[in-house]
């Protein structure tokens, strides 16, 4: 039996419990927000008004008063025919308190192996929000700031250390890349540094509160990485939690090398082992400080996209700066924060490209000269 009006507009629904919003985002020319179903199901995302409604289902207020709200804020009242197309959104998507869950995928048949021998993927572990979990445990006494803020200033003193020595770095890493053994040994250390970079984030992202889906190993051959596939870090609760969970496979590879630069700075110049570990450091820092630039897919990227609000932010860029090209009154009908943001990156992350471009030729002449 279909409700009338009055009682459409008394009921209280609720969200279900797990439902995931996130914060505003800037997409393209909306503020969009997501909403993720729980149990790991699908995200969707909404305008800002239907986010208003959707975020104020709590059960404990009627959708009349929801109304109120929305015709106060918004000055346009809602009729119920509105009203009864969200509610069957929701329910269709199971996002309504009182719905049952989606029914659980069948466990598919066969090897955790995807893929082909040139190239796919691994899953190493059955359960890596468990797994995660367990490594959470072990180290969350220092996951404190007392803790880490120290070591982060150890790693800012490392890396103005190392550069105050560069051209050494530079001729030892030059005489290392000419003995395959010691080689080999670094770029093994590098491998595992990259590991415990993706174990980093999972552990982060477990301690606030988000969850890791799946750890494993990723190769396209010759090369061959560990990943960890951290959910749900778009719907944490601040801004900084979001950024602590992007930086932190490139605190760990820093940390990484803290014993190494004791070892370093305790032998003489021209050691042949100081000069291996003058390689290890200088590729290690670069691996840590490039992973932090802002272009995709590097964590800096995505820890720009945090700070800023926005999704998608290289390909709406590219989009904008086509606009701005093709057609002008449309890129003209971007908010204004939009156009300063799409601008700035589209123009700055070329400028950037172009500099480590000039950085890199003028480093290969250097050795190449040395």
């Amino acid at each position: 039996m279909t409700a009338t009006p009055g009682e459409l507009l008394a009921q209280r629904p609720a969200l279900r419990p797990g439902t995931l919003l996130s914060p505003a985002l800037l997409h393209g020319p909306a503020t969009v927000h997501l909403i993720k179903e729980p149990e790991g199901g699908a995200a969707f995302e909404v305008g800002a008004k239907e986010y208003f409604l959707i975020s104020r289902l709590d059960g404990s207020r009627s959708l009349a008063e929801i109304g109120e709200e929305y015709a106060d804020t918004f000055g346009r009242r809602l009729a119920a025919a509105h009203w009864q197309r969200l509610l069957q959104l929701l329910g269709a998507r199971r996002l309504l308190a009182g719905a049952p869950p989606r029914p659980a995928p069948a466990t598919p048949p066969g090897t955790p192996f995807g893929g082909t021998l040139l190239r796919g993927t691994l899953r190493l572990v059955a359960d890596a929000d468990a797994t995660t979990a367990r490594l959470h445990r072990l180290l969350r006494p220092a996951l404190r700031a007392a803790v880490l803020l120290p070591l982060a200033g150890l790693m800012v003193a490392m890396e103005v250390l190392l550069a105050t020595h560069l051209p050494e770095l530079a001729a030892d890493t030059w005489w290392l890349c000419r003995r395959p053994v010691a080689l080999i040994a670094v770029f093994t250390l590098l491998w595992l540094s990259t590991a415990l970079h993706e174990l980093a984030h999972g552990v982060s992202a477990r301690h606030y509160g988000g969850t890791v889906s799946e750890i494993g190993l990723r190769w396209r051959l010759p090369m061959a990485v560990m990943y960890c596939t951290v959910d749900n870090y778009r719907y944490l609760r601040t801004r900084w939690h979001q950024l602590a969970v992007a930086g932190a496979g490139a605190f760990a590879n820093l940390l990484f090398l803290l014993p190494f630069l004791a070892w370093w700075a305790a032998l003489p110049e021209g050691d042949p082992t100081r000069r291996v570990l003058s390689g290890l450091l200088l590729l290690g820092s670069l691996q840590a400080l490039v992973n932090l630039l802002p272009l995709p897919p590097l964590d800096g990227y995505t820890m720009l996209g945090h700070t800023l609000r926005v999704s998608g932010l290289a390909p709406e860029s590219g989009r904008f700066l086509r606009l701005c090209l093709s057609d002008r009154p449309a890129a003209a009908a971007y908010p204004r924060r939009a156009r300063v943001v799409y601008l700035s990156y589209g123009v700055g992350s070329a400028l950037l490209v172009l500099s480590l471009v000039a950085a890199l030729a003028t480093g290969l002449s250097f050795l190449l000269v040395h």
